[in-house]
């Protein structure tokens, strides 16, 4: 067999041992140790872990670098959407594209190469930013696979001509539908009418979903209730849900199997549930970032992700996945190898299945979607946070990350 590029020396991840790794138009076509050099071009990776790329399920691309647009001076997450509402009224097609465009670049050079970013529509915005970014999917499909889940940010039900924008955006081709139940007054009607949208359209479900540290009241309940009743089941997922890290034990590991039997995943959001949770304390300062892996054990499909970057309900971030995973590592005091192995895969194969990815992994026959990472092994890439070092999308080259170098004097 010929090849179009071959990979030699890798540490496939979850691979034992030392592989190279075939290419051919565009998929993966062998993998095995000593493949016979067929004259196509090699490139040695030198023992470093190769995973299939990173997987961002949870980012809002049209309201990234918003920064100097808005005035924030408590960092609370009411002024955080009073502000982006006063900045959406100046958004046009080409400023979301513009911002998003440099947003989405700094993800796809950090490794990141399929994304789910959620888009608010709206009466007012109407579909200004959904077209913008679906134009950018289009655009940037050369390099990365871009779903656009359609939310509204400021209510549904009590935000007249809501419904009919959401509708409109559906018709128009968006791939998920998204809620966020508690800008309602009737969540839980809120939650009812996205899975009937999703049902209708046939698509996945994404909920903002109890954000907050009073558990006493859970709209994923009521998720999971649906899900069960629809066979939605492995098609929804729902963001944030800080409530659960303010859980004990026992009603913690009962929600945990409420959502593991529904069939309902969870996106966790460490940097903006950082910033944004506990405001309300001036001592033992909660963290609000619910220990995925802990659901993750016990059979939920969990995974890390960005959410916002550069704007007021998040001022910062890179777009870095393999930092992000660092971070929710600290903040979540995870020590165990496995565990800290199993970081990784929050970014990368369990964000694939949350995404219903069918043919995400190195496998003979799949998309040859890949990333080489400066270390050897899944543990030490979160422990060191190790740099992508270059990665390809359908066998093609994408971006380029060379290893920092010193150097001594002779």
């Amino acid at each position: 067999m010929t090849f179009d590029l071959i990979l030699r020396n890798a540490a496939i991840v979850d691979r034992d041992g030392r592989a190279d790794i075939g290419i051919k138009a565009g998929r993966f076509a062998a993998i095995e140790a000593g493949l016979p050099a067929t004259g196509a071009p090699e490139h040695d990776c030198g023992g470093r872990l190769v995973v299939p790329g990173f997987v961002e399920t949870h980012i809002h691309l049209d309201k990234s670098c918003l920064l100097g647009r808005c005035n924030c001076e408590k960092g609370s997450l009411d002024e955080a959407i009073a502000e982006v509402v006063k900045a959406k009224r100046g958004f046009t097609e080409e400023d979301v594209y513009q911002r998003a465009s440099l947003t989405l670049e700094k993800a796809i050079k950090n490794g990141t190469n399929r994304m789910r970013t959620h888009v608010e529509v709206d009466p007012r915005v109407g579909l200004t930013s959904f077209r913008a970014l679906k134009q950018l999917k289009l655009d940037y499909a050369w390099a990365i696979d871009l779903q656009l889940c359609v939310f509204p940010q400021e209510g549904l039900l009590d935000d007249p001509g809501c419904d009919a924008v959401m509708l409109q955006a559906l018709r128009e081709g968006a791939d998920v539908v998204g809620g966020a139940p508690y800008m309602d007054k009737d969540s839980h009607g809120q939650i009812g009418r996205i899975f009937e949208m999703a049902r209708e359209f046939d698509v996945d479900i994404d909920f903002h979903l109890d954000f907050g540290l009073d558990p006493s009241h859970l709209d994923l309940d009521e998720v999971c209730r649906l899900a069960t009743r629809t066979g939605w089941g492995g098609r929804v997922t729902i963001g944030h849900v800080t409530k659960l890290s303010a859980m004990p034990k026992a009603a913690f590991d009962a929600a945990a199997k409420r959502l593991a039997d529904a069939g309902v995943a969870v996106t966790v959001l460490p940097a903006t549930d950082l910033f944004l949770t506990g405001r309300d304390s001036d001592h033992n300062v909660p963290r609000g970032v619910t220990p995925a892996h802990k659901l993750r054990a016990q059979g939920v499909t969990c995974n890390i992700s960005t959410n916002n970057v550069l704007n007021p309900f998040t001022p910062f971030g890179d777009c870095s996945l393999i930092r992000m995973i660092n971070l929710y590592a600290n903040v979540t005091q995870v020590a165990a190898t496995a565990e800290l192995a199993g970081c990784l895969d929050m970014v990368t194969s369990d964000s694939a299945r949350l995404l219903n990815l069918p043919d995400y992994g190195i496998a003979v026959g799949h998309p040859a979607d890949l990333v080489v990472l400066d270390c050897a092994a899944k543990a030490q890439a979160v422990c060191e946070i190790a740099q992508p070092l270059f990665g390809l999308k359908h066998g093609v080259r994408t971006f380029d990350k060379p290893a920092a170098m010193l150097h001594k004097p002779s």
